[in-house]
């Protein structure tokens, strides 16, 4: 058998509110030799096109085209199910009128030239025959619950490095075994969305594993604070000099006793994620001991903004790239005005409800009084996500809904609210049609709003593959989608319709989903926080039931 038997997210069996179970695509590649033991002769393979193949999948076709045309062979399990594989993948017809399954690339297939399609007589599951071998397309019931204790465990076995949820690279394509955990330029953030999943888990579980890897996190999030010799400027990332390669980019230093090396120019990611995910620790988790812990480093990180009039400044007495958030400032950069003025008044707030300083307290309540008096930056949270085609920043969307959370969570004035939940009305209201649940359900508690597309965010949960390693992904030769005439900022090919999640290139919630290509060849694989996250918020809320859904 080749290197691993892959996961992946299937079609959904039960779709409406109520019903608990979804059926789960995998894939497995097997040799010849090994498919012929395999399946002990009971697997009859079809090959080659006979009769008229068109006329046979034409009443499919009403609504929406093949992928791909150039068909290869044709495939009929029932009046209601056929397959068809084509010279770039195979596709599974089983509605005219919603988009048909697409099997292409290593994520699903070991070559894309298919050259046969067989079916398992007790099951499900459909074979494909290509020149490199076989793959094994299996579909099987799973609550998102059983799919979250997957997801931790790879965390767990995979993507923890000094405490940080970290990204890993596969030094063999697709090997899971070659793993090797690495640094990132947002390690503070990825980590502290694992912090805030894992707040809201042993919220909802009480279990206690729950809460030692939430304070690993949190503590973990904290030292990025500490190793920097400037109080209140956390680092981006840390490594161990002795054990792990620095990588090429960025700013590097060392600690006084040489064993460790920190990343400076820290970006105001890093900031989103320390005073959203230690909020959610310190409200959910922590003991007192903990929760002054958490209020210290916070109480710095303000401080540090605030005196160097809302400067995040680095060991060369100069704010970094992305660490401003000055009033004149804002004003430099239109795309940026609205959701800097979101980010420091969340920051704010979230600091007036840490701090153990009444003294403290005053101050950044004074602040982020006299932000919204003279300034305005309640109403600038208003222009919040205006982009031209082609520049939407999909990062700066992540931070925008990580700040809006904690500052509707904690601003009790009834006017501030309403305008607050103006802008986030109108940010998902432009995000809606990613089907992000993440966002849904941040909207949801934000607002109040009894509509928030709990159905969709059902659908993306389960569309997300279970197996997150980084294959390449191509879509942009489809028939099926229309493209965007705007590229992205990466110059990058789009459609106007997110495809199913486990079609598209692996990505966190700050990728691009309408992106048609990508990925990296099978040399890398994520954490998978970012599906974490949304289903222990889901739960927390009462969105999700135990099984996953409500």
């Amino acid at each position: 058998m080749f290197l691993l038997s892959l996961f992946f997210l299937g079609l959904a069996t039960h779709s409406l509110l109520g019903e608990t179970v979804y059926l789960q695509k995998s894939r497995t590649l097997f040799s010849a030799q090994e498919f012929k033991k395999e399946t002990g002769g009971q697997v009859r393979i079809s090959r080659g096109v006979t009769g008229k193949p068109l006329e046979s999948i034409a009443s499919f076709l009403r609504c929406r085209p093949l992928p791909w045309d150039e068909i290869t062979v044709v495939a009929k399990r029932s009046g209601s199910e056929i397959w068809v594989g084509t010279t770039r993948g195979a596709v599974r017809l089983t509605n005219p009128c919603q988009r048909h399954e697409y099997f292409a690339g290593k994520r699903w297939l070991p070559d894309d030239q298919v050259r046969g399609i067989g079916f398992d007589p007790d099951s499900m599951d459909a074979w494909i025959e290509t020149a490199a071998g076989y793959s094994r397309i299996e579909y099987r019931e799973m609550t998102l619950s059983r799919k979250a204790e997957m997801f931790e465990e790879r965390i767990r076995n995979r993507h923890v490095r000094h405490g940080f949820t970290a990204d890993s690279r596969l030094q063999e394509a697709g090997n899971l075994n070659s793993n090797l955990p690495v640094s990132t330029d947002n390690d503070g953030l990825w980590t502290a969305m694992y912090l805030a999943a894992e707040s809201f888990r042993f919220s909802v579980t009480q279990d206690p594993g729950a809460r030692e890897r939430a304070r690993t996190a949190a503590e973990a999030l904290m030292w990025l604070e500490e190793i920097t010799p400037i109080r209140g400027f956390p680092a981006r990332s840390v490594i161990r000099v002795e054990t792990e390669t620095q990588p090429a980019d960025g700013e590097w230093h060392s600690t006084p006793d040489r064993k460790w090396k920190w990343k400076g120019d820290t970006s105001s990611d890093e900031i989103v994620g320390h005073y959203y995910g230690l909020a959610l620790y310190h409200d959910l988790v922590a003991n007192d001991h903990e929760k002054a812990q958490v209020a210290g480093t916070v109480d710095r990180i303000t401080n540090h903004i605030l005196d160097n009039g809302y400067h995040l400044i680095d060991l060369d007495g100069k704010p970094t790239r992305w660490g401003w958030w000055a009033p004149d400032e804002i004003w430099q950069d239109p795309d940026e005005t609205g959701l800097r003025a979101l980010h420091l008044l969340s920051h704010l707030k979230v600091a007036e409800h840490l701090t153990k300083d009444d003294t403290l307290r005053k101050r950044y309540s004074q602040a982020y009084t006299e932000l919204i008096a003279k300034h305005r930056y309640h109403l600038l949270t208003l222009n919040q996500k205006i982009n031209y085609p082609g520049y939407v920043n999909h990062s700066d969307d992540e931070l925008a809904f990580l700040s809006y959370y904690p500052l509707l969570l904690y601003e009790k004035d009834a006017k501030l609210r309403e305008i607050y939940q103006a802008s986030l009305e109108r940010s998902w209201q432009v995000e809606r049609p990613e089907r992000n649940p993440l966002w849904n359900f941040i909207y949801a508690a934000g607002t109040g709003a009894a509509q928030f597309d709990r159905e969709n965010s059902l659908r993306t949960l389960e569309e997300i593959p279970l197996d997150l390693v980084k294959w390449s992904v191509s879509n942009s030769h489809r028939l099926d989608i229309l493209r965007d005439e705007s590229l992205d900022r990466h110059d990058r090919q789009q459609s106007i319709e997110v495809l199913p999640y486990d079609e598209l290139p692996m990505m966190k919630w700050n990728g691009n989903p309408y992106q048609l290509d990508g990925g990296a060849r099978g040399l890398g694989e994520d954490d998978g926080a970012y599906f974490l996250l949304p289903y222990w918020m889901g739960r927390y809320y009462g969105y999700l039931d135990s099984s996953g859904e409500k």
